[in-house]
């Protein structure tokens, strides 16, 4: 998969969540405790995560390519005999 069809799908997500958000924000206060603990615990999370890879995921995926590239495969570490 592309790079930019892997931003364009983040993109969405965080759009598409945000969107009960904005629901939760401007309704009335008698339906507020009925979306809050989605909100909460599924919503903002969500938002969250998903914003901070489209902000930083760059950094992130090249420090696990890094560690990656330093790790030895099996075979090839050196036997340490006692």
């Amino acid at each position: 998969m592309k790079e930019a069809t892997k931003r364009s799908i983040v993109r969405w997500i965080h759009i598409v969540l945000a969107i009960p958000i904005v629901g939760y924000i401007y309704s009335p206060f008698d339906q507020i405790p009925n979306y809050a603990p989605a909100t909460r615990y599924l919503y903002v999370p969500i938002l969250v995560l998903s914003g901070l890879w489209m902000w930083k995921g760059h950094f992130v995926r090249r420090l696990i390519s890094r560690k990656s590239a330093n790790q030895l495969p099996h075979e090839n570490r050196p036997r340490i005999e006692a």
